[in-house]
């Protein structure tokens, strides 16, 4: 499986007991581990008012990734576009890539943006085992691969703070653009032509002709996978956040994809959230802190500080609780490098990836470095 590349995608965490600088000079190290190791992308997540995330600004940490780093791809998994205008974006990357040429990924995602229309987010038809409605509970991919129960977002959805984090993003009285429209917006721009409804001309600069490869980041089959298929576009979809429609997303981006000048067949990276040790006991030690994180995500309170085992284990746990995080824990891959690397084949046959993306988040940064390094030497073992 070494000819499938995997990639890296950061979220900047904090750990308890540690500071947003702790973080963004680990996440540099890790980079450059990563480099190191074999791996062929670094992203950036972009988050908003969480006390355990310092990835914010996906371009000021590639800016300074990118600077630290030589060879591997760096790029952003994905800028919230909700918030954004397309030339803003275009000429943030567009300074990275002035001073790094073609080595930048410019992930997008509808995060924060209108909600779309009801025919524009039709779920596709899925096949095999896939057909079988999750709301019934965990079912499988025909491969074996779990595929939980679908998780609602009607609680995240009603946070006060998530409220009150569109309100300090966006200006007083503004609309997010349509995404479709935003992302032609984009990749127009990019390559210089960009008209505007009345004629005139408007170039990027920098940006405009900028070596960029474009990605559509998404959880399910609908918008951002049929805007992804019709432009031709890389697409990544989310098992690690979404994994009840990891298939369907897939499905959805290859049944819309037309091809273009840049790409001539679908092309497909999906995540996993993975913890890596010598043995399964010791990977589980370390993930203790995951489904606490999650509930935290989940609860509408914001990620906190990533926990030590002790401090996850002194959580009373609810139903309620298990509830909220089950899909999350259930499929987050946690083992030796064979373990691991054996779910990782089983999620990449399932969905047919080109590439698959790894998350990891532990308490102690050598944790997470390691379970990278050991993922990497079992992977190019296969």
């Amino acid at each position: 499986m070494a000819t499938t590349p995997l990639t890296v995608l950061d979220l900047v965490p904090i750990s308890s007991g540690s500071t947003a600088a702790d973080a963004l000079q680990n996440s540099i190290g890790l980079a450059r581990a990563a480099e190191s190791f074999g791996y062929a992308r670094y992203w950036f997540a972009e988050h908003h008012l969480n006390p355990g995330v310092a990835g914010t600004s996906p371009a000021v940490v590639l800016a300074l990734t990118a600077a630290a780093t030589s060879t591997i791809r760096i790029g952003s998994g994905a800028v919230q576009m909700g918030h954004r205008t397309a030339l803003s974006t275009v000429e943030e990357f567009g300074l990275i890539d002035a001073l790094h040429p073609g080595r930048l990924d410019l992930g997008l995602g509808r995060s924060g943006g209108r909600p779309p229309q009801p025919s524009q987010d039709r779920e596709p038809a899925l096949v095999g085992a896939a057909r079988e409605d999750a709301a019934k509970g965990n079912r499988r991919a025909p491969n074996g691969l779990l595929i939980p129960p679908r998780f609602s977002l009607e609680r995240l959805l009603r946070s006060p703070r998530l409220q009150m984090q569109k309100t300090l993003l966006q200006l007083p009285g503004a609309s997010p653009q349509d995404y479709g429209e935003q992302v032609d917006d984009i990749l127009a721009l990019l390559r210089g032509n960009y008209r505007s409804p009345e004629g005139v001309p408007g170039r990027a600069v920098p940006g405009g002709g900028a070596d960029v490869q474009v990605w559509i980041l998404g959880s399910s089959g609908g918008q951002s996978a049929s805007v992804a298929g019709v432009n031709g576009l890389r697409f990544a979809a989310n098992y690690h956040v979404s994994p009840a429609t990891v298939l369907e997303a897939a499905e959805g981006y290859r049944a819309a994809f037309r091809p273009s000048a840049d790409l001539d067949r679908p092309y497909v990276s999906v995540s996993a959230d993975v913890v890596v040790a010598k043995d399964e006991a010791t990977a589980r030690e370390l993930a203790t802190g995951y489904g606490l994180w999650v509930r935290s995500i989940r609860t509408g309170e914001g990620a906190i500080p990533f926990p030590t085992p002790a401090e996850a284990r002194a959580h009373a746990w609810t139903a309620e609780d298990r509830e909220l995080v089950a899909d999350r824990v259930d499929t987050q891959f946690a083992g030796s490098p064979r373990q691991v690397a054996d779910q990782l084949e089983q999620l990449q046959e399932a969905t047919g990836a080109d590439e698959l993306i790894i998350t990891t988040i532990t308490h102690d940064h050598a944790d997470r470095v390691r379970s990278y390094r050991l993922l990497a030497e079992e992977w190019q073992r296969r």
